[in-house]
């Protein structure tokens, strides 16, 4: 088979690995020595997720329903089984990837958008008489077209308003920011009992908020290959699936293999990397300009447009052109604007300082914002995985003297610190199906 050429991302995979190994000050031979270890440790032997068994999500499942079974099973993420397919030994055929609780929260409030704009339009528009550009943003927001998708949410943004007191009579085009301003509370307690929400299924929304490939390894493959999907090729997590047989059996994340390396601690071949200093082993792999940020008084909309347009799971709250840190906001805080309704109500106008603050103001004894991990240059690798670890967070920030921010450590970057890719070995080991998920 004729090797596939290299696209973009690829390029970017291959950009971000060849600054990792050029940064670190490490002997050739320990590293070759680490991952040839790595290459024959088998899957099988890294640890079951809590309870030995992967929650899987059916595709048909409706928002609300996902919603539930990710709270209840205190998860952020799970696989997406197809649910016409019941026997099969093809995991392409069986799953359609992850979803993750946070796309949906961005699906939830780019829908929410959509609804207001429905309301500022008029009540024609409201009212599902017009297409316009109420019609054609819930299209785009649903990732539908047709009638049916455009009247379910303006009937939902209707049904919010005149639970608010609005209604056409009152002229909402005439008041549309009383309308808009309504919309948040009332539309929070529709939005897993009205349409869109009922009815829109897991997989409507599963490739538009997807923000990884679905990659799995079978438990025959070795961790070396976990470890370069995890870090090279920027995977949050890593299915398992048994080999001759399509079903999940593990679910690695880049979490767990931290806490595993902490456990480490005390060996030889651990403590041989993790007591270098971060900055010999060149990390941050980043300038400070390209840190990205947000100043504390931008809306924190802005905040998850930035993860969003950029693939990142969080990012530092900083103040004044020094970029002083304050704060952090992630992905995963967005659910607080469904868990807490006077959020929802106000996250178009709400700043990033106020969201810490009202979410600080819940956290059982403190009532404080939660000072944002942050380190200093000259600590240890050690030191920062325990961190990171201690704390199962997955970003920690490296500040200068004057507490502004001149870089970020993830668990993918510190994953990295630990291997190398072999010549070929992507080619070899992935092939051509895992070059195609992934972009390449």
């Amino acid at each position: 088979m004729a090797q596939a050429s290299k696209g973009p991302k690829s390029t970017s995979y291959d950009a971000y690995f060849e600054n990792v190994q050029s940064r670190k000050m490490l002997p050739q031979s320990l590293q070759e020595t680490l991952t040839a270890a790595f290459a024959r440790i088998p899957v099988s032997s890294f640890p079951e997720v809590p309870g030995g068994k992967v929650i899987e999500i059916p595709a048909d499942t409706s928002i609300g329903d996902a919603v539930r079974v990710l709270s209840e099973s205190n998860i952020m993420s799970a696989p997406v089984r197809n649910p016409d397919i019941e026997y099969t030994t093809d995991w392409r055929e069986r799953y359609l990837g992850i979803i993750d609780y946070a796309a949906i929260v961005l699906w939830v409030l780019e829908t929410a958008g959509v609804a207001a704009a429905a309301l500022s339009a008029g009540s024609a528009a409201a009212a599902g008489v017009g297409a316009g550009a109420a019609g054609t943003l819930g299209a785009i927001a649903l990732g539908s077209t047709g009638p049916a998708a455009i009247a379910g949410l303006t009937v939902a943004a209707v049904g919010a308003a005149v639970a608010g007191g609005l209604s056409a009579e009152k002229g909402m085009a005439k008041d549309a920011p009383t309308a808009a301003d309504k919309l948040g509370e009332d539309f929070y307690k529709v939005i897993l009992q009205e349409e869109p929400f009922k009815s829109t299924t897991v997989k409507s929304i599963l490739k538009s908020y997807r923000w990884a490939p679905f990659i799995p390894v079978a438990t025959d493959s070795s961790m070396l290959s976990v470890l370069l999907l995890l870090s090279k090729y920027r995977l949050r997590n890593v299915p398992v699936i048994e080999t001759g047989n399509s079903s999940i059996r593990n679910f690695i994340t880049q979490s767990a293999v931290i806490h595993g390396l902490e456990r480490c601690n005390g060996r030889d071949w651990f403590d041989c990397i993790s007591a270098n200093p971060i900055s010999k082993l060149g990390l941050p792999f980043m300038t400070p300009d390209e840190v990205v940020s947000v100043q504390s008084d931008e809306l924190i909309l802005e905040a998850f447009k930035k993860m969003k347009d950029n693939q990142i799971g969080g990012l530092p709250v900083v103040e004044g052109p020094k970029k002083q840190i304050v704060g952090s906001v992630s992905i995963r805080d967005i659910r607080f604007l469904l868990l807490k309704p006077e959020l929802f109500s106000s996250f178009r106008v709400l700043t990033v300082k106020d969201f810490m603050n009202t979410i600080a103001s819940a956290i059982p004894h403190t009532g404080k914002v939660i000072r944002p991990l942050t380190c200093k240059p000259d600590e240890t690798l050690g030191s920062v995985i325990h961190a990171l670890a201690s704390n199962s967070v997955h970003r920690i920030y490296v500040v200068g003297d004057d507490n502004g921010v001149t870089g970020v450590i993830t668990l993918r970057d510190v994953i990295s610190c630990f291997i190398f890719e072999p010549p070929n070995f992507f080619d070899n080991y992935f092939g051509f199906a895992a070059q195609e998920m992934l972009g390449c």
